[in-house]
């Protein structure tokens, strides 16, 4: 079997993460909203007992988290939950980066089909958005800020902590997407000023299907946000739908291991992230890499491979290492990577790049082994 270098992708799951969830399955079989029984007080302590794991992870009240689908939905929710707010108090001007997944980007845009007035930003050519851009498209009607934290495609961490603190003082409500960066940047998150932050377990070991929205409390309040679907009272009213506990159960999981074991990891990252550049160099190929190597996650690595197809070497190297060339959510698209194209990035080099991601638990042997056979392949293409 390849070596997997997808986990911006999804993660595999965690063992413990999978026992988990099995346990809940075998073991708890009512509803956590059923109120008149034993069987859905049990099944209603494992939720709370998840939602205090991802509390705890990101410093926030277990008040304060609220479960959905996926950083899909949850973005969704913290964008078009606000447009009640936004009639009533006259603010319908949505600031957000070019660079964003999709999942925020066409959200922002049905926005503005809608009637909001939108800034979509574009980033400079080390793949950050320059926070003095953001600050100068500010209006006295500004609504919303939406950045992520870090890129999926090029994993260039972008300035939402000082951000986030400016946007604070003026009482601007900002949205950051966590979905590449919890469970990782663990210290970073825990400081940022937001009022709403989306993330997916399954880019952190956890479960695919279930995600967190955290909507932070400001003087006792929660943000103006609304749901926005119908059909009962579940979150407190935020999502309705009949909480999936075993999921729930697998993201507590996921943020109480990542939270145990995110600054050992981050060093064994970033062990990988060296020995794979190494080998590039060594290996005596033209290459570039995308994004600014300062302000990068030492899980994610963007490069062109100059004069070599990627789309050729991803299907030469399929049998060696399993990698992609950016969002698994257009990956069904040959169109080429709007990341890197509002980064200025050349044509010819966003057609010879390929985006490399791993984890901590990355057998560094299999990989020296299968990513010397990708070099090879590339060569060859070369």
């Amino acid at each position: 079997m390849s070596i997997y270098l997808d986990w911006n992708a999804s993660a595999p799951i965690a063992p413990e993460v999978v026992e988990t969830m099995m346990e809940v399955y075998r073991n708890q079989i009512g509803n956590a909203d059923s109120r008149t029984h034993a069987y859905g007080e049990a099944v209603r302590a494992v939720v709370e007992h998840a939602r205090k794991q991802v509390a705890a992870l990101l410093g926030v009240t277990s008040a304060e988290v609220f479960f959905t689908s996926g950083a899909t939905e949850s973005s969704n929710i913290a964008i078009q939950g606000l447009a009640a707010y936004a009639e009533q108090s006259g603010k319908r001007h949505i600031i957000t980066s070019a660079i964003e997944h999709k999942a925020v980007l066409e959200t922002v845009k049905a926005m503005g089909r809608r009637g909001f007035v939108v800034d979509i930003v574009a980033p400079e050519p080390s793949g950050r958005v320059a926070k003095k851009k953001i600050m100068e498209k500010l209006r006295a009607d500004t609504l919303l800020v939406s950045l992520m934290h870090v890129n999926n495609e090029t994993g260039v961490i972008q300035p939402v902590e000082e951000l986030g603190a400016e946007l604070e003082k003026r009482e601007i409500l900002f949205h950051v997407d966590a979905t590449q960066s919890c469970g990782k940047l663990v210290d970073e998150l825990r400081r940022l000023k937001y009022r709403m932050l989306s993330f997916s377990a399954h880019k952190m070991r956890g479960p695919q299907g279930v995600g967190v929205l955290v909507l932070k409390k400001r003087d006792y309040k929660l943000p103006p946000v609304k749901a926005i679907l119908y059909g009962g009272e579940q979150e407190r009213g935020i999502r309705p739908g009949t909480i999936p506990a075993a999921l729930a159960a697998g993201c507590g999981k996921a943020c109480e291991l990542a939270a145990m074991r995110y600054k050992e990891d981050s060093r064994k990252l970033q062990q990988i992230k060296a020995m794979l550049l190494q080998m590039i160099d060594e290996a005596g190929l033209a290459y570039s890499v995308n994004g600014d190597a300062e302000f990068s996650l030492p899980s994610t690595l963007n490069l062109s491979l100059h004069g070599v197809s990627a789309e050729a070497l991803m299907i030469a190297a399929r049998d060696d290492c399993a990698i992609s060339n950016g969002s698994a959510c257009t990956s069904k698209s040959y169109a080429p990577s709007y990341v890197l194209a509002a980064m200025g990035v050349p044509a010819e080099q966003i057609e010879s790049s390929i985006r490399l991601s791993w984890g901590a638990e990355t057998d560094m042997k299999q990989l020296k082994t299968d990513f010397a056979k990708l070099l090879t392949a590339a060569k060859r293409l070369a």
